[in-house]
């Protein structure tokens, strides 16, 4: 039990949990497969079986930066993991420019490995009149798979 340690006391602090334990399947949106009618069907067993084998992990699954202040910039990295057996290419949209939001990654396969997605945003306040306290943005990053949609949640607090 996490209530308890090895003892058998009572836990004072909470646990924290190891990243590679916190990560899990992102929010996601399966894309609509659309068949060519031009390309053959095949009917090897092997083949016509075959059930799509690929799935990311995003860790952490959500991206929380806090209290920022204005007309800085801050980044953190999000590790994509590919936890499938083919290897899968993606592509992520960038967010719209109000946001100050920016992703920057390396693109191509990831074949049984990981990449990393640096999560860069610049505070800025996008209301015109002065709130004189905070606030916040919230953005999903889409990131286009093979077969679904990543959502990657982002939210921070601008001073």
């Amino acid at each position: 039990s996490l209530m308890v340690d090895v003892t058998g006391r009572t836990r004072k602090e909470k646990v924290i949990l190891p990243s590679y334990l916190q990560g899990k399947k992102p929010i996601a949106i399966p894309n609509k497969k659309i068949e060519d009618p031009a390309s053959g069907k095949v009917s090897t067993s092997s083949v016509a079986t075959r059930q799509d084998l690929t799935s990311f992990q995003l860790i952490p699954p959500r991206v929380t930066f806090g209290v920022l202040k204005e007309d800085c910039t801050y980044a953190t990295t999000v590790i994509m993991k590919n936890v499938g057996v083919n290897f899968s290419r993606f592509r992520v949209k960038q967010p719209p420019p109000y946001t100050g939001l920016r992703v920057m990654y390396t693109p191509g396969p990831v074949a049984g490995l990981q990449t990393e997605l640096e999560i860069e945003i610049f505070a800025m306040l996008i209301g015109m009149k002065d709130t004189g306290g905070l606030e916040e943005i919230s953005h999903d990053i889409e990131i286009l798979t093979e077969t679904e949609t990543l959502l990657l949640p982002v939210k921070a607090n601008i001073l």
